[in-house]
């Protein structure tokens, strides 16, 4: 258990330490982030370097003459609202309707999940690319691309958990004390079939920053003069030889944050998968 606190301790701090950079860095910078500084006095200035002005710039600036500390972490204000809230929607989404689909079998079970899986054969960055194409690109409609096409994998992933769960001792035992069919549901099933699809939304945030990024850097994501990872590398490939800290920066932010993701959502798995097997022992 102290391993296992340890590797939940880290991503959590890692992300932490960069949600707190986010806020605080753009609102803390004497220049808007977004906005071309001088661009003959501060263009492609490399790292560690302080200007004609006065100013310090700790990953360097870019060719207007930008600070790309600063643009990293206002792009980290978008990735994570993008990430979390995607992935948080998808999975709300696709908890209500995994769980509705297991509980009322039939012809709602095999309809919702007859769509899942024709979704679920769609390669996701395809859907994302052709509803990013057919809609106006921004922020909120990155977030309701992910969520359309995100749902699917918790669903199945509820479906199952609540299909076993039903035919349980504690699920007998509330139905014959008069409790009625939504309640034992939402108070008794649900709460035990949250475990995979809590690693799953977590697992997910990380994905959904990356398809992000990859939406943005082909230029069908979060638009400019908004920073986002995706276009910050896009605009840095140019310079790539003689500026590499303007793409290197953003790059290094994206994979640490998918890393870090990835790795809570391993931690949470371990974690959720022993206290659920105590609990359904505890019940039975």
């Amino acid at each position: 258990m102290p391993s296992l606190k340890r590797d939940v301790a880290v991503p959590l701090v890692l992300l932490a330490l960069l949600t707190l950079g986010a806020i605080a860095v753009p609102t803390l910078s004497t220049d808007d982030p977004r906005a071309m500084g001088d661009v003959i006095a501060q263009r492609f200035l490399p790292p560690f370097t302080t200007d004609g002005h006065g100013g310090f710039h700790l990953l360097g600036t870019d060719r207007f003459g930008r600070d790309i500390f600063a643009r990293t972490m206002l792009a980290a204000r978008v990735s994570l609202v993008i990430g979390v809230l995607g992935s948080l929607l998808a999975g709300a989404i696709g908890i209500a309707l995994g769980a509705f689909s297991a509980w009322r079998g039939g012809v709602v079970d095999r309809l919702l999940m007859s769509a899942a899986d024709a979704l679920l054969a769609i390669p996701r960055l395809i859907l994302l690319l052709v509803c990013a194409a057919l809609w106006r690109p921004g922020m909120w409609t990155v977030i309701a691309v992910l969520v359309a096409t995100g749902w699917m994998a918790v669903a199945r992933l509820v479906r199952a958990e609540v299909l076993g769960l039903r035919s349980r001792p504690f699920v007998e035992a509330a139905s014959a004390l008069g409790a009625r069919p939504s309640r034992i549901l939402w108070r008794h099933v649900l709460p035990n079939a949250l475990g995979s699809a809590t690693v799953a939304i977590t697992l997910g945030v990380g994905g959904a920053i990356l398809l992000e990024s990859g939406l943005s850097f082909l230029g069908l994501g979060v638009q400019p003069p908004q920073p986002s990872w995706g276009n910050m590398i896009a605009d840095g490939r140019d310079a790539i030889v003689i500026a590499p800290w303007v793409a290197l920066a953003p790059g290094l932010a994206l994979i640490v944050t998918v890393v870090a993701s990835t790795f809570l959502g391993d931690a949470l798995r371990d974690r959720l998968a022993g206290e659920s097997a105590t609990a359904l022992r505890d019940r039975a």
